[in-house]
């Protein structure tokens, strides 16, 4: 069996959840079958990159990203599957189903129908990205959910799909890369004081990751406790003003705010994890969010919103708490992300034993191993 993966990111080009997700994967996939992996950018060694066409430089990046999937659609001709991630790779599947007359499996790791705020990052690029995803969708052979969360908004925003299609594999964790780390050096480097505790957030300033509901709970927590945000790459000039703002205003109210803008190598990410007090995720749109695994690895208890397949990674009362998240009242949500944050940092014995289990959780129930044998079951389930 050979498959071709399609994904726009891929080591060293990694920024999002299904970068991980692919990052992690493809190795366990080949230790079960051959797999070809073409990813957009610059060359890199075991994989086929592909550039935007020339030409198309200054295109909207919609019609940059559709040049990219017709150059892997031609490189496709010798799989007998292939496999593709999120919409920027979604059309070179679809197009290699037709021309090549392979099974397309598709893994949702995001819907556009419920993000419509990339509409301020695409603009009528979002238009065309919504129509890639669902003619991607509606005719592939299988789609893999990463929750179950995930798969009732599949079938919520195509119910043209036959439910037997969609298919639920959870995202995993690499417990061996991530896991508790005793160094502080990153964090005395970013200017962290490791004899105080801190929040941790990592991630990037999107409307869909809920920077702005966490910068404001802010001033609620705990004065004595710091707070990490680990947030770059902002999806728009205007949000990255909003969060400049914001950032501002905190860091003028109270002490011990510290905004690190930069993608940090994973062994600092880990250091901040591992040592964090409380980690939280605010995301009002969360398919299930690798970032909990990850800080559950690292021993850290987690405070997050209720939304999408959160609730599927983080056990309320056990290895963090979830906190109720509702478009029609954001002050609500915040008072709740503070206190929960507040409630997990009085309680130190409490930070321990959620943490504690966390770790107990993302080693037990979340191996990429697990995640690639149910991929080829999926494979196998649609290939003649």
């Amino acid at each position: 069996m050979r498959i071709g993966l399609v994904t726009r990111e891929y080591p060293p080009e990694v920024y999002g959840g299904a970068g991980v997700h692919v990052e992690f994967l493809v190795p366990r996939l080949r230790d079960l079958v051959d797999v070809d992996v073409h990813c957009f950018g610059a060359p890199r060694e075991g994989v086929q990159a592909h550039a935007v066409a020339p030409g198309l430089e200054n295109a909207n990046a919609a019609l940059q990203t559709l040049s990219v999937d017709l150059s892997m659609t031609a490189a496709l001709a010798q799989v007998d599957l292939v496999h593709s991630h999120t919409w920027y790779a979604n059309h070179a599947g679809h197009l290699a189903k037709l021309l090549h007359g392979v099974p397309h499996v598709v893994t949702a790791h995001s819907l556009e129908p419920r993000r419509p705020w990339k509409a301020e990052q695409l603009g009528g690029g979002y238009r065309v990205s919504s129509w890639v995803e669902k003619t991607a969708y509606e005719s592939a052979d299988a789609i893999i959910a990463v929750s179950d969360g995930m798969r009732a908004d599949v079938l919520d925003c195509y119910p043209s799909l036959d439910p037997s299609r969609v298919h639920v594999v959870r995202n995993g964790i690499d417990a061996v890369a991530y896991h508790p780390i005793a160094e502080t050096d990153a964090l005395v480097k970013h200017g962290i004081d490791p004899s105080r505790p801190y929040v941790a957030f990592v991630g990037r300033i999107t409307r869909q990751k809920g920077v702005g509901h966490l910068v404001a709970a802010a001033h609620g927590f705990d004065p004595d406790v710091q707070l990490v945000l680990c947030a770059g790459a902002p999806d728009t000039p205007e949000i990255a003003a909003e969060t400049t703002a914001a950032v501002d205003e905190l860091a003028a109210a109270r002490p011990g705010v510290h905004w690190i803008q930069q993608m940090l190598p994973a062994d600092e990410v880990r250091q901040i994890l591992s040592h964090a007090a409380v980690f939280v995720c605010p995301s009002v749109y969360e398919p299930l969010g690798i970032v909990n695994l990850e800080a559950m690895a690292c021993g850290t208890a987690v405070v997050a919103s209720d939304v999408g397949g959160i609730p599927e990674v983080v056990v309320d009362g056990e290895t963090g708490v979830l906190v109720h998240y509702a478009e029609e009242d954001p002050e609500a949500f915040r008072a709740g992300l503070a206190a929960g944050v507040n409630r997990v940092l009085a309680d130190p014995g409490l930070a321990s034993a959620m943490g504690a289990a966390g770790r107990r959780r993302a080693e037990q129930d979340f191996s990429w191993a697990s995640v690639a044998e149910q991929t080829v079951a999926v494979y196998e389930s649609v290939l003649p």
